[in-house]
């Protein structure tokens, strides 16, 4: 086997609040040399090269994934006016095809099949997609190189044929006008952050489209929406930590849109609408937010009234509404709960469920005027289940549960579990397991914890196949997190983000304690932030698990936090604190970012992964994260690294290139816990 791949070390000393950082790998920053585009492809060629003992278990695993997924497949339709749209997928094909059906029956039409949009192509991801409301024209967007940056077309869905309106480069979203000659779309700073909302009219040259907003603030992004109502146009204006909401009624495009609230430090709120009031998500009388309303015409904040007061312990996290009914989603007790609220009487009734674990959220509901309401429901053990709920009566009609197909869904169990973290927090830990499993087997833990971002249980094909092979999947709702209310989330960040670390080695050392496994049976795994989190850990406890699994991580945080010219830095500031104004920020994230921190230490076994054209985490953070790993740890390892030369975030595109993905990522995993082929 080849030796790693040792890039040259160019010393490079950062300088702030009079600390110096010397970074000897900060050229892996320009793309343009050609030395970093070879020393990445070396990387790859290196960890094909590692894991090529893995290719017949890897090549196993991919064949159960396809043997258990119904590969030519339709999820439920759903009733949009006189049509139903649905989307399918074909076996052999990478993408879903979008289309719909006449209401009663009739001819498909297909809308817009992402295979033929990809041809050509290594990387295929649609941002865009809105039919028009007389449902004759299809506004879509394609990005294909993962830089998520669109090119948005329009499609008459009566002849088949393309306007020649294009429009590029965009961001996600569009929203049609009532009488269908306008579309809101939305465009990118250099720090790839939305900040510009246009009209464009149909028919004439994007030089000719207006710029009706633009947002300075770069803490804010910008995005479009629309009311299911379908009245009201919505422009959000996002932070961390405040928000702020212009309308503009759908049938007077060119008209003024009108600010609901201005923003405010620490107040968020979000808007829907029903009849003559708006609804209101908000924080401003508590961390865990209410729901309130006021009229559409005097919707200032001394107007609004509670529906449903802020209630500790219970963060409501939206409302939906219908003609007759209101849809409160909320989390309680460290679960998703929908409420729902009849507009007549005013009666509260929470939708009961059986399993103790679960996720439940709504589905696809393109209605208005309607008592149906589609949710989806799943657990560890319960596979996504599109059911249709009558408000009325609370009778429930399972519509579709996803196929799994060769396999006894009986056998698989969960249960929830609580770690103490050093301050005394207990932490849940959710599990999934066969039940032939032997005691003390192999455990993944998988975690993130950042951003009030949920690991509710969720269901997984591909993860069977770790299942079967003795392996049980844990899930770390650690602080950072939303899953026990806003408190959870603000005890994870900024100056108390330390706390995400700690809480996730609790989890970890509580599953070796009880004996759920060994250290040499313990593999940890996070993406993105929950890469850092695995980077953050490590440095923690390098003995603490046999094999770590970092996704497009996070790990070079410090470097990226303190620049404001890379892309959301300064959007982050909400997220982690300010370190370039704050010294106790700058001491806190010091102490704990995983590439300013990586040790004299043995290491265990380490796959890390990056996007090329990743505009969220740069791909050089953990292309230098594992240089340096190499340079210092003192024994373990391996240390690896797979980057996408022609993918984003999200990595490969197409789904059975992500199930090629995932078998190696459980190919890694199992041979780094012991698994062997019979």
């Amino acid at each position: 086997m080849s030796s790693a791949p040792r890039p040259e070390q160019r010393p490079f000393v950062h300088r702030h609040h009079g600390d110096e950082r010397i970074d000897e790998y900060a050229w892996l920053r320009d793309r343009e040399d050609p030395a970093v585009r070879a020393h990445l492809e070396a990387e790859n060629a290196h960890t094909e090269e590692a894991l090529g003992h893995l290719a017949d278990l890897r090549e196993e695993l991919f064949q159960e994934y396809r043997s258990r997924i119904q590969e030519t497949d339709e999820d439920v339709p759903a009733r949009d006016g006189a049509w139903e749209y649905y989307t399918r997928t074909e076996e052999g094909l990478q993408y879903p095809i979008f289309a719909r059906q006449p209401v009663g029956g009739g001819e498909e039409q297909v809308l817009l099949d992402c295979n033929q949009a990809a041809e050509g192509t290594e990387y295929f991801a649609l941002g865009a997609f809105a039919v028009s409301p007389s449902g004759r024209l299809l506004a879509y967007s394609s990005d294909t190189n993962g830089s998520e940056e669109f090119r948005l077309q329009i499609k008459d869905l009566q002849t088949g044929e393309l306007l020649p309106d294009v429009l590029t480069p965009t961001g996600y979203g569009a929203v049609w006008s009532a009488d269908e000659d306008y579309l809101f779309y939305t465009t990118l700073d250099l720090a790839h952050r939305p900040y510009k909302l246009w009209r464009h009219r149909l028919g004439t040259a994007q030089s000719e489209d207006v710029c009706v907003f633009t947002e300075d603030d770069e803490a804010f992004f910008l995005g479009i929406g629309r009311t299911r109502s379908r009245e009201w146009l919505v422009l959000g204006l996002h932070a961390t930590e405040s928000s702020e909401v212009h309308v503009l009624r759908a049938d007077d495009p060119e008209g003024d849109w009108r600010v609901i609230v201005p923003r405010r430090a620490g107040v968020e709120y979000h808007l829907e609408h029903h009849g003559d009031r708006f609804l209101f998500v908000t924080n401003d009388e508590g961390a865990d937010f209410r729901l309130a309303q006021a009229s559409v015409d005097d919707a200032a904040p001394e107007r609004w009234e509670s529906l449903i007061p802020h209630q500790e312990g219970v963060r409501i996290v939206s409302v939906d509404a219908f003609t007759r009914h209101l849809v409160v989603s909320l989390r309680a007790e460290g679960r998703t709960e929908l409420d729902v609220i009849e507009i007549g009487s005013g009666e509260r009734r929470r939708l009961a469920f059986e399993e103790p674990i679960y996720a439940v959220d709504l589905g696809v509901n393109r209605e208005f005027d309607t008592s149906t309401l589609r949710i989806e429901y799943t657990s560890l053990t319960t596979p996504t289940s599109v059911i249709d709920v009558d408000l009325e009566t609370d009778t429930r009609k399972l519509r579709k549960r996803q196929p799994v197909l060769n396999v006894d869904l009986d056998r698989y169990q969960s249960a929830r579990e609580w770690a103490t973290a050093p301050d005394g927090t207990k932490v849940p830990v959710s599990l999934v397991w066969r039940d032939d499993r032997p005691a003390g087997g192999p455990v993944l833990l998988y975690g993130y914890g950042s951003y009030e971002h949920s690991l509710d249980p969720w269901f997984s094909t591909l993860r069977l196949s770790l299942l079967d092979r003795g392996v049980a999947f844990a899930i770390a709702h650690i602080r950072g997190g939303g899953e026990l209310g806003r408190s959870w989330y603000d005890n994870g960040k900024k100056l108390t983000k330390p706390n995400t670390f700690t809480d996730f080695v609790a989890c970890a050392d509580h599953l070796v304690q009880t004996g759920w496994t060994t250290r040499s049976g313990l593999a940890i795994r996070g993406g993105s932030a929950g890469g850092l989190l695995i980077g953050a850990v490590l440095n923690l406890r390098p003995d603490l698990a046999a094999a770590a699994v970092a996704e497009v991580p996070f790990v070079d945080a410090l470097t990226t936090i303190l620049d404001p010219s890379l892309p959301l830095t300064v959007r982050e500031w909400d997220e982690w604190g300010n370190p370039v104004e704050d010294p106790e920020v700058y001491a806190v994230m010091k102490s704990y970012a995983p590439y300013d921190n990586v040790a004299k230490a043995d290491y265990p076994a380490i796959y890390a992964t990056a996007g090329l054209n990743d505009p969220r985490v740069s791909y050089w953070e953990p292309a230098k994260w594992v240089a340096r790993l190499r340079d210092r740890m003192t024994g373990g390892g391996p240390v690896l690294l797979k980057t996408e030369l022609g993918a984003g975030h999200g990595g490969p595109s197409g789904r059975y290139d992500a199930w090629r993905d995932e078998a190696q990522v459980h190919a890694f995993i199992l041979d780094a816990v012991g698994y062997r082929r019979a």
